[in-house]
């Protein structure tokens, strides 16, 4: 029989060994959950650039981040009517995933357009104001407003609560080389004609 000092040092031994491994597995669990967190976040960063920045909410979610983050968990990628085909190809590239068409039920792909505010008839409601997502509405209460054309993302979201009907999406950006959508446009054109 073992004195009872050398029984309470093998039993002090045995529980910081025990003490030791545990902890080195709970680190190596800790540095997994670390990388597969920075392997998510970087998926998302990647998916995130390849959406158009409209944050019109077509594919049912309130912005261009949340759609990246579904889709980085598993939903579809083909719910992004204003990134058209193009976006749904570059999804799948990435995502190395089958291609599929425009889910319909989100809406349809139309060329882009700017909020253009007919000034003149504008009663200054702000309900523009509150349903544009990017700020890209100036004006005030009872104050005419106008549409920031560079901001504008032609999410459309702007029209439909208007009371007196004076706001049209024309193709305004054009005329603008640095406006977001002609270098979404560009970007989309050069991609697309690789070989």
């Amino acid at each position: 029989m073992l004195p009872l000092n050398t029984f309470w040092l093998v039993q002090l031994s045995l529980s910081g060994a025990l003490i030791l491994a545990t902890s080195l597995l709970l680190l190596k669990i800790y540095k997994y959950l670390c990388y597969q967190l920075t392997a998510q976040k970087s998926l998302v960063t990647q998916i995130n650039r390849v959406l158009p920045q409209t944050q019109c909410g077509q594919c049912g979610h309130p912005g261009c981040l949340p759609y990246a983050r579904a889709i980085s968990e598993g939903e579809a990628s083909n719910r992004c009517p204003p990134g058209g085909h193009e976006t749904i190809l570059e999804l799948a590239e990435l995502l190395n995933d089958p291609v599929l068409n425009l889910d319909p039920s989100h809406g349809q792909f139309k060329e882009f357009s700017v909020a253009v505010i007919r000034e003149d008839e504008c009663i200054g409601c702000t309900k523009c104001i509150q349903a544009c997502p990017v700020d890209a509405i100036l004006g005030g209460p009872k104050l005419m407003h106008t549409v920031i054309e560079a901001e504008c993302t032609g999410c459309d979201l702007c029209v439909e609560p208007c009371p007196v009907d004076c706001i049209d999406m024309l193709k305004h950006y054009e005329d603008a080389p640095g406006h977001p959508a002609v270098i979404f446009s560009k970007n989309h054109d050069m991609q697309g004609a690789r070989p």
